[in-house]
């Protein structure tokens, strides 16, 4: 596989709003529709719609105790992370997006280690905790080899809000994995 920048020209940033169009664009594209088939982690067979637009990724960027991490080279983005102070103890990691042609290149490792060192230092965070839909069991096994581990609770998918998609499923459901942050 061809990584379109090398290794030493990629840097992790925090999104500004001037990203939000962009990200939108990235996220959209590695989650939803025929370009997302292009990766391993794509929701296309389980979710139409959007994944995010871009007011609701300003809102987060503007928001204290939330942060989009980018990674980017001068060529673009390649991928991004949210990270969110969910209370004294624990960050929230989600929207983990690479550019699909690039999956499985190992930048997913490199984004996650770097939400997980951002929660750590900007938050306090001992421990990160992330949902992913239940029947993404590739997607879980991952994670997994990333330290998470299931929690046992699970919680309902937002059925109710299109702004995180149009399920193609009536039982679509989110598990809770969770890592320590320790040292």
């Amino acid at each position: 596989m061809t990584i379109e920048a090398g290794p030493d020209e990629l840097f992790t940033t925090r999104a500004k709003a001037t990203d939000a169009v962009a990200l939108a664009a990235l996220i959209n594209g590695a989650y939803r529709g025929d370009s997302s088939r292009r990766g391993w982690t794509t929701e296309a067979d389980l979710i139409d719609g959007t994944r995010i637009d871009a007011a609701a990724l300003e809102e987060i960027i503007g928001s204290p105790g939330k942060a989009v991490l980018v990674l980017r080279a001068q060529t673009g983005l390649f991928g991004c992370v949210q990270v969110e102070r969910k209370d004294e103890d624990t960050a929230y990691i989600g929207m983990v997006t690479i550019r699909p042609t690039l999956q499985g290149s190992g930048i997913g490792r490199q984004l996650l280690a770097a939400a997980e060192t951002f929660a750590r230092a900007e938050y306090g965070s001992r421990a990160a905790e992330m949902t992913v839909i239940e029947v993404r069991a590739e997607l879980i096994a991952w994670y997994e080899r990333r330290g998470y581990v299931a929690t046992g609770e699970t919680r309902p998918f937002p059925y109710n809000d299109e702004r995180f998609g149009i399920p193609k499923s009536p039982d679509l459901r989110m598990i809770v994995l969770r890592k320590s942050l320790a040292a």
